[in-house]
């Protein structure tokens, strides 16, 4: 394996990487609203006036087949691959080339170090020249990428950013999906120096067990935004796991607290009982325990929608989850899902509202409401399409239900959905 048990900054590589990052011009009060934009798994764009920030901006799609699941842990899905695989730059462009403002980004952030998020992450640096915040393991990847360390900035929970334009950025750490069953992908492990690129392609090995660990856990991040009507906020991570949000994340030897407890000390610092939105994965166990601790109005779905489905294709399947709406509504909190990639969520003191975000998804080539064949939507009506790619959690193919619900009718998801390329079916 790649990684250690250990977290190890690299003294001579990283010297800058505490440095302040260059900061957004102020403003004696925040914008009005906050655009927030789902551009697949758990990659968002968010907006504040003439801030702009992108998180995790994973385009490129590793291949499902490249994966080999651990031999000790077969829950393991992810834990090495067949060889190593590039990133998608053009599409990376393209997608950059549609965004408002020719793509202009002031920061890039990534919740973990998995390849499903932080992949992109310094291509997009480098397009863009914006700084990164992450965890160790995501600036290392951006260093062996060919990335100046000072333009990475490592956080381990606990910092509070003024990112400028009236936001302030609480990072709080946090623990990824999984259990005892799938430690490599699960456990807080971090890199211990930059991955090597392959010498033949320059590529990379995106198991979770060898260049794309998950970075010692996880990092979420808590939003306030001094609005001229009042103050917003919103909560996003993109991956949980009740087996252990109460549990201290341990690292080498330090203890970087508990999930539920690190978000508590956020919102105490923040001042705040509740937040306007959450931005949230895992469904209805962490549901249960994150909602006592911030009491959100508004679930927006994260990182539902699986990891090998082509990107080009859009929406792969519906939203569906009865268990965690039913558990919403008797909370009064309101379910926002959405609808199509590039769909938009605008945040301001009345509420949530969405838009379709039509000019964006015109230039990529999206509808602006993703349609299904009727024995997609009847599927999901059996089975929770967030079984299927819920906080990496589906399987690398067509998963248990899309086989069983589909077995009687002799075609794969793959042929349901056709002419619509899956790339992982």
């Amino acid at each position: 394996m790649r990684f250690k048990l250990r977290h190890i900054v690299l003294a001579a590589a990283l010297s800058c990487t505490g440095a302040a990052l260059p900061a957004a011009s102020a403003a004696p009060a925040g914008p009005h609203e906050v655009e927030m934009t789902w551009m697949s798994i758990a990659n968002w764009y968010f907006k504040f006036g003439d801030l702009r920030v992108m998180m995790d901006g994973y385009i490129t799609r590793v291949p499902g087949e490249q994966f080999v699941a651990s031999t000790i842990y077969p829950a393991d899905r992810y834990a090495y691959t067949t060889g190593p695989y590039n990133v998608d730059v053009a599409s990376v462009e393209r997608v950059k080339n549609a965004l408002p403002g020719g793509g202009k980004l002031d920061y890039l952030l990534t919740g973990h170090s998995h390849f499903d998020h932080s992949w992109d992450t310094p291509t997009w640096a480098k397009l863009t020249g914006a700084p990164i915040i992450g965890g160790l393991s995501t600036c290392l990847q951006a260093i062996a990428q060919n990335l100046p360390a000072d333009q990475c900035r490592i956080v381990n929970g606990g910092e509070k950013i003024d990112l400028g334009n009236g936001v302030t950025m609480r990072v709080v750490r946090f623990n990824h999906s999984g259990n005892a069953s799938n430690p490599i992908q699960h456990e807080p492990w971090e890199l211990s120096a930059p991955p090597v690129p392959d010498p033949a392609t320059g590529g990379f090995r995106a198991g979770v067990g060898e260049d794309y660990p998950n970075g010692g856990g996880g990092r979420a991040f808590l939003f306030t935004i001094d609005n001229p009507g009042g103050p917003i906020s919103f909560f996003v991570q993109n991956s949980a796991s009740a087996y252990d949000l109460d549990k201290d994340i341990v690292v080498d030897g330090v203890n970087y607290g508990a999930p539920l407890a690190n978000l508590a000390a956020a919102m105490k610092d923040a001042g705040l009982t509740s937040v306007d939105a959450w931005i949230g994965t895992g469904g209805r166990a962490v549901a249960e325990l994150i909602v006592p601790v911030i009491h959100p109005k508004v679930y927006i779905p994260n990182h539902w929608d699986g990891l090998f489905n082509s990107f080009w294709a859009g929406m792969p399947f519906p939203f569906k989850d009865d268990s965690l709406k039913a558990y919403l509504d008797a909370q009064n909190i309101a379910l926002m899902p959405q609808h199509q990639y590039f769909d938009t969520y605008r945040l301001d003191r009345a509420g949530v509202t969405m838009t379709p975000n039509h000019a964006v998804k015109q230039k990529l080539g999206f509808t602006d409401v993703q349609t299904f064949a009727k024995a997609m939507l009847d599927a999901t009506e059996n089975v929770a399409s967030t079984s299927v790619g819920d906080d990496c959690g589906e399987g690398l193919v067509e998963s248990p239900w899309a086989r069983s619900t589909f077995a009687e009718q002799g075609r794969s998801l793959a042929a349901l959905l056709a002419p619509r390329a899956v790339a992982s079916l």
